[in-house]
């Protein structure tokens, strides 16, 4: 079965924020609808602009099999696996401000905020979520009825861990492949566009 698998960070942050992964090897086992309540409370508090909360999302649960399915036929061919997870969702943006009607330049960083929140509580219930750019935008608007005003951002896979056996490869292998991230000197400027700043 996947375990966690704890990042090596250079620098100490929450173990939360450590033992937070996205495997592909998600079981089909139904998520209790409490703990889904829990995930979607947490996107709730997320911080936004001018405390907008432009996240919507489409949930769909194995219960309503006939939606479960829907959204899992929007997922692109590499990303098959995802059509194991016991709980599917889609991450939406409400491109413009509830109080004029004007552009909300940032609804797409309010949703990743959203979902950052909902991916944090779901480590620490022992759950897994998996983001996913590859889905049919078009057909997920047309077959969903998400108004224009809207973007649909990312799918979702969540549920618990599944066996990698399931997957094939190169997937597999993925599973247990070290976790890498870019050093943060290589990305925070201090300064100006040219300074990189030092820890």
């Amino acid at each position: 079965m996947s375990v966690m698998r704890r990042a090596e960070t250079d620098h100490p942050v929450l173990e939360v924020i450590a033992g937070r992964w996205s495997p592909r090897a998600i079981s089909p086992r139904p998520v209790e609808r409490e703990k889904l309540a829990s995930l979607f409370e947490a996107a709730r508090w997320a911080p936004s602009s001018f405390n907008e909360q432009p996240w919507r999302y489409v949930l769909a649960t194995r219960e309503k099999q006939a939606d479960f399915d829907r959204l899992a036929g929007l997922l692109v061919e590499g990303n098959a696996w995802a059509r194991q997870a016991g709980v599917r969702a889609l991450s939406v943006a409400k491109l413009t401000w509830s109080r004029n009607g004007k552009p909300n330049r940032h609804a797409l960083h309010d949703v990743g905020a959203a979902s950052l929140c909902m991916f944090l509580q779901a480590t620490s219930m022992g759950l897994f979520m998996h983001e996913m750019a590859g889905f049919d935008v078009a057909r997920a608007r047309a077959e969903l009825g998400i108004p224009d005003d809207h973007e649909p951002v990312a799918m979702i896979a969540i549920g618990y861990p599944g066996d990698p056996a399931s997957l094939a490869e190169p997937l597999r292998a993925s599973e247990s492949a070290p976790r890498r991230r870019q050093p943060i000197t290589s990305w925070v400027l201090e300064g100006d566009w040219k300074t990189a700043a030092s820890f």
